[in-house]
């Protein structure tokens, strides 16, 4: 499967961006019930993503890029989240991981990965590994032989896999630090499987990825303790993106919200014609409405400030972990919007919203598995932490 299109569009603003957002919305939400019940995978629209030019969009504009900033970041990701978040969830890990390529690479190494992904070739995730004591740890080698490098090991939760055409797999280097390495997908000795079963996030492709001594360019060889050497706000830049996933189910949910209830019989003991003038339903969307409107505040805000930052020429730690913060605070208000809309969504539409035929059900599968990644009961501990002792939040990518 490939992904490489002939011309590819390039973006040039901000505006560029949610334009080509908007237009692959309109084709992902036409097929999303059929794809989610049948786990079709979604790859026109995937496809679509690449060719209009979205997967570039963060690249720098030195590299061609449209740069866009933070703000139009998640516009986009809530756009494309609203129409289909199997599909929205897709594209993140490859925003996120060019990011850590501008922390990281030379500039030789940017300009090859920045170039790929502007002709169309995308990037995803070997993602962690199962059966480890938690997500940081890997068992995944890098090995050197007779000056090759190969990589093995076996990775899961890699979203997007079956899409790319390179992965980005952490490993162990011989030396013991922690390496991201980038393989092609079609390589020797690599295998995707896409065995992912979970009840949401049906058609990501988040599965397995095997390596079987699988030969490695030096060129495509980062050393993420460069990562640790000077303050910057990955770890934000990457919730940010898991925010507006988030914000994106709670709109789909509170958009059929209104559709369902406008279909909807009253109770009987209501003493109204319509369901839409219960008043025991109006009190739930009006509070449906307040927790979506805090989430994409938030998010706004915390985005607000990330744009802030990129204007500066250096950060601080400070500045790093106030970063982390807001988007934390976006994290807790999105994800309560995400699952208690999707929620409110079945009760408040009756009997009949919970027929298969509606397929009402997915917004809530798929807020549960999607904010299962981050749990915010961990974002809410760094909060008070933050506030109360003045403690930065750790420093990856989860915070």
């Amino acid at each position: 499967m490939t992904s490489l299109y002939s011309p590819v569009k390039r973006l040039h603003s901000n505006q560029d961006a949610l334009n080509a957002a908007y237009q692959v919305a309109d084709l992902a939400l036409s097929g999303r019930n059929q794809r989610d019940q049948n786990r079709q995978l979604p790859v026109e629209e995937i496809n679509a993503f690449s060719q209009r030019g979205l997967g570039g969009m963060r690249i720098p504009k030195a590299f061609g890029g449209a740069r866009v900033s933070h703000k139009t970041l998640a516009q986009v990701f809530r756009i494309l989240n609203k129409a289909d978040s199997s599909l929205g969830q897709i594209p993140q890990n490859q925003i996120s991981l060019l990011y850590l390529i501008e922390l990281m690479g030379t500039q030789a190494q940017q300009q090859f990965v920045f170039e790929q992904i502007l002709q169309g070739k995308r990037l995803a995730n070997g993602g962690p590994e199962k059966n480890t004591k938690d997500t940081k740890t890997l068992t995944t080698t890098l090995s050197l032989k007779q000056g090759q490098y190969f990589v093995t090991g076996e990775k899961f939760y890699s979203t997007g896999s079956v899409f790319a055409d390179w992965l980005a797999i952490k490993a162990l280097h011989p030396q013991g630090h922690v390496v991201l390495t980038l393989v092609d997908r079609y390589a020797q000795g690599v295998e995707v499987v896409d065995d992912w079963d979970g009840f949401g996030q049906r058609t990501t492709a988040s599965g397995t990825v095997k390596l079987n001594q699988v030969a490695v360019d030096e060129s495509l060889i980062f050393d993420e303790r460069i990562l640790t050497e000077q303050p910057n706000y990955r770890g934000a830049y990457s919730q940010l993106l898991q925010v507006a996933i988030d914000v994106g189910i709670a709109e789909a949910a509170f958009a059929d919200m209104l559709s369902t209830v406008h279909k909807a019989r009253p109770i009987v003991d209501s003493g109204v014609e319509q369901a839409s003038l219960e008043h025991y339903i109006l009190q739930e969307v009006g509070r449906a409405q307040i927790v979506l409107d805090g989430a994409i505040l938030l998010l706004d805000h915390a985005a607000d400030y990330l744009d802030q930052l990129e204007s500066l020429a250096t950060i601080n730690f400070e500045q790093a972990a106030q970063a982390s913060i807001l988007v934390a605070e976006a994290k807790v208000y999105a994800n309560d919007a995400a699952l208690h809309i999707s929620e409110k969504l079945i009760e408040l539409g009756g009997s009949r919203s919970s027929l298969s035929q509606h397929n009402l059900d997915q917004h809530w599968r798929n807020a549960r598995v999607h904010t299962l990644h981050d749990p915010v009961r961990w974002k809410i501990h760094a909060i008070g932490n933050y506030y109360l002792n003045g403690s930065a939040p750790a420093r990856h990518a989860w915070i």
